[in-house]
């Protein structure tokens, strides 16, 4: 039986990456393995599950009803483990998590020692990059993404905000002068960010009121990575548009200048996000929640009253970073 179970969680996970190679990685497991669980299963059931090439796997009429039966029968098995084991046993066992690698380095980085002396047999593997990954593709427990929300792909929990800050480095304004308005920016030289999935400039925003302004920045210079893009503004290679948890530390240190104190930019929601159809183990349920009141109680992650949304969505955050 256990045979079966294991065969059946390699079979779910071919069918989600499309890749026995992928699976095997995302398992643990040699390929060959992952290969013979397979084609052990197709022969106890007498059915062929997926279509194989040297480039592609895809998943036949049979399997595709197979895989259904399967996700919920692997999800059953685990709630009943859990319901037995849950007021017992600390969670335990590999956490894939990915976010952007500021969010990373200035948040949750920080605040990781309180977690793992809560849960001690938790270990995770963080992958930080400004770079949206495919969760189910890459074997992704879960990611915190800032953005807005799209498909139905995946669940997705708002967890805070991401505010931005104009800001300039002494020397920068010392030789360029200070602008005054953002309309004054167009003839500043600036730092732009650009997204890693489509290469797409970001345009600056500007709110005061009722006014808005929109500008898309000539920029020296354009980054695809958040640390990278506040050291090209500390260097002094032009006007940066960031995130405050990012910038203010420099600003109070004197390393930077905020500009345009009385403009805001439109802050970002930030969600969790985990695979709809994957059970939500242990592991992961108890780092959702750690990570809720992490930003909860963090100065500028916090969501005021008005931000605060229905607590769990189906769907998929859109090309993430704008440099979160």
């Amino acid at each position: 039986m256990n045979n079966k179970f294991q065969a059946m969680e390699v079979f779910v996970q071919v069918v989600d990456t499309g890749s026995f190679t992928r699976a095997a990685d995302i398992l643990q497991l040699p390929k060959a393995t992952v290969s013979t669980l397979v084609q052990a299963l197709e022969a106890s059931l007498s059915a062929k599950l997926l279509h194989r090439t040297t480039r592609l796997v895809t998943v036949t009429t049979d399997g595709a009803a197979y895989y259904e039966r399967c996700v919920r029968i692997l999800s059953d098995v685990r709630d009943a483990d859990e319901s037995l084991s849950r007021s017992r046993v600390s969670p335990s066992g590999r956490l894939r998590v990915d976010m952007a690698t500021g969010l990373a380095s200035e948040v949750l980085i920080p605040a990781l020692p309180a977690f793992f002396e809560r849960y001690p047999d938790i270990m995770m593997e963080l992958g930080s990059t400004d770079r949206p990954v495919d969760l189910v593709e890459e074997g992704v427990d879960c990611a915190i993404r800032g953005g807005e929300l799209g498909d139905v792909n995946l669940i997705a929990r708002r967890v805070g905000v991401i505010n931005f800050v104009t800001a300039a480095s002494p020397a920068y304004l010392e030789r360029y002068g200070v602008p005054e308005h953002p309309r004054d920016l167009e003839r500043h030289r600036c730092v732009n960010y650009f997204s890693a999935k489509t290469g797409k400039t970001y345009d600056w925003d500007f709110r005061r009121g009722e006014e808005r302004i929109d500008i898309a920045m000539r920029g020296v210079v354009a980054l695809n990575d958040s640390n990278a893009y506040v050291q090209a503004g500390l260097a002094g290679l032009g006007v940066v548009q960031m995130t405050d948890y990012l910038l203010l530390q420099h600003v109070a240190a004197g390393r930077m200048v905020q500009l345009l104190p009385d403009w805001t930019s439109e802050p970002l929601p930030v969600h969790i996000v985990y695979p709809q159809n994957r059970h939500l183990s242990a592991k992961v349920r108890v780092f959702v929640e750690w990570v809720s009141d992490l930003f909860a109680n963090h100065p500028q992650m916090r969501m005021r009253p008005a931000d605060q949304p229905a607590p769990l969505v189906s769907a998929a955050v859109v090309d993430a970073v704008t440099a979160a």
